[in-house]
């Protein structure tokens, strides 16, 4: 079986796809299908803080939670 694409490539194509750069030309730079890179960009919530698409596997939500976790306590606090 062959292995996964690393997650550091997903993202990258991810977010040249945000950045406005076609499906094909992402997948033709990346050298992966272009359904890879419409599956990976319908994985990314449409806002930050949306929940993930119940299509994520137990461990891409586990790092979503994580993630977002991390940003929440990362935000600056107001002391009272």
């Amino acid at each position: 079986m062959a292995r996964p694409y690393s997650l550091d490539l997903r993202a990258r194509a991810v977010a040249t796809v945000a950045a406005g750069e076609s499906r094909r030309k992402v997948a033709e730079t990346y050298r992966v299908s272009v359904a890879s890179v419409v599956k990976w960009s319908q994985r990314v919530p449409a806002r930050p803080g949306a929940p993930p698409p119940s299509a994520w596997s137990a461990t891409s939500l586990a790092r979503w939670l994580l993630n977002a976790i991390g940003s929440w306590l990362a935000l600056p606090r107001r002391r009272t």
